[in-house]
């Protein structure tokens, strides 16, 4: 009989998935894998079963009596809105979220707390203003996936079973996500802010991703909506400038916003990704009693590529001591 906690992830064979396998694997969780690419290998501690993100299956009894559940499902947004990707990324999102909050309520021992992915995208182009979560919702495209996605989840009635949604930010590793893109510019000597700047980043190190989640798993009295992101967001030019500085590249030149738009064009993705943000602060769960071990960017991101800080920059030449003539 298998005496080892189970944790559920939907949609976890993506770069989040695999921050969490890694995580809770080695807590001595056992891992149950929901995935479209069910044909890797089964192990002791980690379990894959097929799913297709919207109809009912064997995949099911995976959540009897599981510790958790927690759905990273979705289309990567990274594309371009093309009708037919603005109509799967919907549906993926909300599509997955209403077969498993079926599929919770068919169960004899569900879950005891499902955590379900949305992203502080839902602000929108927020500018200046810090967004917590009891600021309004923002416009566009990436909204209204935002909202419909929460909607779903909202509508969702499990009375033995936990809810928290997860507005995520942007969560920085090595090993996937955004980093790795901007480390290529920085390398290629566009390095440097990216349209006008201003726009805000709501960044999180991976660490505090997987501690965040965890907490939220074994604080029970935590429901609701939280921005899973940093405590201090910065603007795009202040990302960029500690991109460089941590990586020693001194120089690097700036992408105008038009330059930005063609680039994103031919790379088969949407500029809105790199010319707009929010500063979204993650409220709740500061006042839930919740500590980042990585809070500020310039540490974080040392941590994360495995180099020490930067020396400071002097702008200003020595200045050196005066001769006195002799006599």
């Amino acid at each position: 009989m298998n005496t080892h906690p189970t944790l559920v992830l939907a949609g976890g064979s993506g770069f989040l998935g695999q921050l969490l396998t890694r995580h809770f694997a080695a807590q001595g969780y056992r891992i149950v894998i929901l995935s479209r690419h069910a044909a890797q290998p089964s192990s002791s501690q980690v379990h894959y079963y097929a799913w297709d993100g919207h109809t009912p299956g064997p995949w099911q009894q995976a959540l009897e009596g599981a510790a958790a559940l927690i759905n990273l499902t979705g289309k990567s947004v990274n594309c371009r809105y093309t009708p037919a990707n603005r109509q799967e990324i919907v549906r993926s999102r909300v599509a997955s979220t209403q077969v498993l909050g079926e599929a919770i309520r068919a169960c004899q021992h569900p879950p005891k707390v499902w955590i379900n992915a949305g992203s502080a995208a839902i602000y929108g182009n927020a500018g200046v203003q810090l967004m917590d979560e009891f600021s309004a919702t923002g416009e566009g495209f990436s909204a209204d996936v935002c909202r419909a996605w929460e909607e779903a989840f909202e509508q969702q009635t499990t009375p033995h079973t936990r809810k928290v949604m997860l507005r995520l930010g942007l969560v920085l590793s090595p090993e996937g996500g955004v980093l790795p893109p901007f480390l290529k510019l920085v390398q290629a000597r566009l390095g440097g802010r990216i349209g006008h700047g201003d726009q805000y980043l709501s960044w999180l190190h991976a660490d505090d991703f997987v501690r965040m989640v965890q907490y939220v798993m074994q604080h029970e009295e935590l429901t609701g909506i939280f921005n899973a992101t940093g405590p201090e967001p910065v603007r795009n030019h202040q990302w960029m400038r500690t991109l460089r500085q941590v990586t020693r590249h001194r120089f690097g030149l700036p992408t105008p916003a038009w330059l930005a738009r063609l680039g994103t064009t031919l790379a088969g993705t949407e500029a809105e990704l790199l010319l707009q943000g929010r500063r979204a602060i993650p409220a709740r769960l500061l006042r839930s009693g919740f500590q980042f071990r990585h809070p500020y960017l310039e540490e974080a991101l040392c941590h994360l590529l495995r180099v020490s800080p930067p020396e400071p920059v002097s702008f200003f030449a020595p200045v050196l001591p005066s001769r006195t003539a002799s006599s």
